[in-house]
């Protein structure tokens, strides 16, 4: 996912974020059934990749598509490609 952001942000805030808003969409049990973990982050890049279950795809990506802010700062969280495993998905990076 990218960080569309003029400010940097760690990873905690980034994630606490993300955590955020599928807990105001789903409730504290929706949250929990996504399974949801950071891999990577690059700051500077403004560019994350995340682990869900694959049942849980769709609710995160409208729960990220609900992101407006990071730590009261303007900032839009976009998706730019999912794949079924880690591996695939860093080749579809880098082509």
């Amino acid at each position: 996912m990218a960080i569309d952001s003029e400010e940097m942000f760690d990873s905690k805030e980034l994630m606490d974020t993300v955590w955020s808003a599928i807990s105001k969409l789903y409730g504290e049990h929706g949250a929990s059934r996504t399974g949801l973990t950071l891999i990577s982050y690059d700051m500077e890049k403004r560019f994350a990749v995340i682990r869900v279950v694959h049942t849980a795809v769709e609710m995160v990506r409208s729960a990220l598509a609900s992101i407006t802010k990071i730590q009261d700062k303007p900032a839009a969280v976009h998706v730019l490609t999912v794949s079924g495993t880690i591996r695939a998905l860093y080749k579809k990076i880098k082509t």
